[in-house]
C-alpha cells in the first residue's frame, strides 16, 4: 500500500491524575507502544483551571462539567499532574480510541485501558484514566492547546515566527 493512501493522524493523549496516582503511566505506555503509533511528543504537567476549561470547553453547560474540570485539576487525587502525549500513525484516532474503551469504565471492554483501570467512585466520579482526541479537528485544538510548536518531534500543522513582546512567564533563577 502506497504511503498516499494511508489516513496518516494525530492524536493527543492525556493520562489524567487518577492513572498518574495509581502508577498506571507505564502500564498505559506500554499499551500504546503495542498499536503501532509513534510517540511524537510528551510533557507531564499541573493542569491550571484555565487550561481545563479551555480543553473541555464543548461540554461546558453539562451538569458534570464544573466536576470534569476538579478531576483534570487533580483536586480529587493526591497527585495533581498529568502526562499529556500525541501520538501518530495511520487512523492514530481510532486506533486510540478502541485502546481506550468506553468513558464509562463500567460500559468499556475489558481489555481496554479503561475496561483494566478505571472505575466509577461511590460519590459517581468517573476515574478512567485517559483522555484520547475524538477527531482530527479536535486532535489539532488540542494538540494547539497543549502544546507549542517547538515541543514536537516534526512539524504537524502550518507554523509561522513572530517575534511577541510582554510575555509573563515563570523562569529559572
Amino acid at each position: 500500500m502506497s504511503t498516499r493512501n494511508k489516513k496518516i493522524e494525530n492524536v493527543l493523549v492525556l493520562i489524567k491524575p487518577d492513572g498518574i496516582s495509581r502508577g498506571l503511566m507505564g502500564h498505559v505506555m506500554a499499551r500504546f507502544s503495542q498499536t503501532g503509533l509513534n510517540l511524537i511528543a510528551v510533557k507531564f504537567l499541573k493542569v491550571s483551571r484555565q487550561l481545563a476549561q479551555e480543553h473541555y470547553r464543548h461540554i461546558r453547560g453539562t451538569p458534570f462539567y464544573d466536576q470534569v474540570i476538579e478531576y483534570l485539576v487533580g483536586k480529587f487525587h493526591k497527585q495533581k499532574n498529568v502526562l499529556v502525549l500525541i501520538y501518530r500513525g495511520e487512523k492514530a484516532i481510532a486506533v486510540a480510541r478502541e485502546l481506550a474503551g468506553a468513558t464509562n469504565p463500567e460500559e468499556a471492554h475489558p481489555t481496554s485501558i479503561r475496561g483494566s483501570f478505571g472505575r466509577i467512585t461511590t460519590s459517581g466520579i468517573f476515574e478512567n484514566v485517559i483522555h484520547v482526541s475524538s477527531d482530527p479537528k479536535e486532535a489539532e485544538r488540542e494538540i494547539k492547546l497543549w502544546f507549542e510548536p517547538q515541543e514536537i518531534d516534526g512539524e504537524l500543522y502550518p507554523t509561522q515566527e513572530k517575534i511577541l513582546k510582554s510575555i509573563q512567564k515563570y523562569i529559572w533563577v
